[in-house]
């Protein structure tokens, strides 16, 4: 393939890549990184308007061919660099572009630049190399490797390709290049670029398509009004628990359900209205997440109900934990424009027992508990093998 066909290629490549990145933009406003990476598309693709340009025979100076078109290709490398800041929560750093971009072009007006196309391509490596690196380097610390994986081969690779050519260049034998020349390594290079460009496209657009769907999976198992979980992240996350808990019976480990609900929540909703109904659910997951442990998984489970999952080794004592969250919620009162709203609330609890089948046997120990509690006065906690015995619970039935 010739090098004009490349540069034609690549150009399209950069088109496709502007284009996606963009049109997947319009599609996800909230991921704007998206709209760096169309910017990274829009640079590749200005640096091969500018040879496209040359090939053609238009007489342009030495400072736009190679150096602005040198410049818009580094700045291409950056803007991926930058959007995957942006994508984990930095500073995309554009002040650091800028400073780049007038050093490349600072250095094309250097007698090193116009000696040859292969001391340009040596002088250029370290900068296009390095960007390459720091993008590796960022999504490496990530512990969503199998979304970064593909981005970071991709970067990976072409530091590499692009690197063992300068080494070539370098330390081998002299190569003459030519600024648009068919020679094995510039063609390598050029076939390097557009498959960098096609698979760097797929692999940006691999990166939001998975953050999309984990926001998506996050939303389908979290109670939108306290960002607690919900009553179907409860069954996957206690199956997963129980079995974990049944593996190591005779440990020393335990694992307990904790159920609360709020007292006579149908008489604020009906005295203050939904809103401030809204408000009191919210108050009292506020108040209890600062009585629980950070690990301990929460849930809720009903308009007024909640579960949490409270796991640990033999020194666990979940009757202190949950007397502890009853006690913050009743001297928490909820302040409603002035007014001073009083919440209790009934606690049940139960253990995982040896012979139990399956975690909703403790489940329904802990629920039996929590009336026990509401039918004994509410505002009080209730343990399941303690306060209240299976023999109760046989003459109550």
């Amino acid at each position: 393939m010739d090098s004009y066909t490349l540069v034609i290629v690549s150009a399209l490549a950069s088109i496709i890549m502007a284009a996606a990145m963009y049109l997947l933009y319009r599609a996800s406003p909230r991921a704007a990184c998206l709209l760096d990476w169309s910017r990274a598309g829009l640079f590749f693709l200005a640096s091969n308007g500018i040879a496209l340009l040359a090939q053609h025979g238009a007489q342009l100076p030495f400072v736009i061919v190679p150096g602005v078109a040198n410049v818009c290709y580094i700045a291409g490398h950056y803007m991926i660099y930058a959007g995957v800041r942006r994508h984990l929560g930095l500073r995309p750093r554009f002040d650091w572009l800028l400073l780049l971009m007038l050093a490349v072009l600072a250095l094309h007006a250097t007698g090193f630049a116009h000696v040859s196309v292969s001391q340009r391509l040596i002088m250029l490596t370290p900068f296009v190399a390095g960007i390459n690196l720091g993008t590796v380097w960022l999504l490496a610390r990530q512990y969503d490797r199998p979304a970064y994986l593909p981005l970071m081969i991709v970067e990976a690779v072409f530091m590499l390709q692009l690197s063992l050519r300068a080494l070539l260049l370098a330390l081998g034998r002299p190569v003459t290049l030519t600024l648009f020349g068919n020679q094995i390594l510039q063609t390598a290079g050029s076939l390097a670029v557009l498959a960098f460009l096609s698979l760097a496209t797929m692999c940006c657009a691999l990166i939001v398509i998975r953050q999309q769907e984990l926001a998506l999976r996050s939303a389908s198992l979290t109670d939108s009004l306290t960002g607690w979980l919900n009553r179907r992240a409860l069954l996957d996350m206690a199956d997963g628990a129980f079995q974990r808990h049944r593996r190591h019976l005779g440990s020393g480990e335990t694992l307990h359900f904790l159920i609360f609900d709020i007292d006579h929540f149908k008489s604020i909703n009906d005295q203050h209205g939904h809103a401030v109904g809204d408000a009191a659910i919210r108050h009292v997951t506020t108040v209890a997440a600062q009585a629980l442990r950070g690990y301990d998984a929460r849930f809720r489970i009903g308009g007024e109900e909640f579960a949490v999952l409270l796991g640990g080794d033999a020194r666990l004592d979940p009757r202190e934990i949950a007397e502890r969250l009853r006690a913050l919620i009743e001297t928490s009162p909820l302040l409603v424009d002035g007014a001073r709203i009083s919440l209790t609330a009934s606690l049940g609890v139960a253990a995982c027992a040896a012979d139990d089948r399956h975690w909703d046997d403790a489940l329904r120990r802990a629920d039996q508990a929590l009336y026990h509690a509401k039918r004994s006065g509410r505002n009080r906690l209730c343990v399941h093998g303690e306060d209240l015995q299976p023999a109760i619970l046989a003459r109550s039935a």
